[in-house]
């Protein structure tokens, strides 16, 4: 199910890149950071990170390997990530969802709401210039 607003900047959310994306595009569902905050003059879009369980080979100045310091359901595991930032991605919001990690003590569902720390952030900007082949920018 999508959601209907633009999440807060870092907070970890599952994208659906099933429909409209041939490989070597991305082409399933996964978790990704929102990198940009809601823009005005860009109703329903948002820039994310995707994130990735397999390191990449070779590492570049572009990856970002981290643990993600919240809970997360089962299904995602508690096991680190590489961001990849040089796949960063403006979707639209019906490709978006909240993680859910469960059901409260009354039955309704819960949504991890929590965002990154400024320090995972900032790394992961740092990338997002490598993989645009503006490291300069960092200085």
């Amino acid at each position: 199910m999508a959601i209907a607003y633009h999440p807060k900047r870092g907070t970890i959310v599952t994208v659906n890149f099933n429909s409209g994306f041939l490989p070597p595009e991305m082409v399933k569902r996964r978790l990704c950071v929102v990198l940009s905050p809601p823009i005005r003059a860009r109703v329903g879009l948002c820039t994310v990170v995707p994130l990735s369980l397999s390191e990449p080979s070779p590492v570049q100045p572009y990856h970002y390997r981290f643990q993600i310091p919240f809970d997360m359901p089962s299904a995602w595991g508690d096991v680190p990530r590489w961001a990849k930032c040089d796949m960063i991605c403006a979707v639209g919001l019906h490709r978006v969802d909240l993680i859910r990690p469960g059901k409260d003590a009354h039955g309704r569902r819960r949504y991890q709401l929590a965002v990154l720390p400024q320090d995972h952030l900032r790394r992961i900007e740092t990338c997002v210039l490598a993989g645009l082949g503006l490291p300069p920018l960092t200085g």
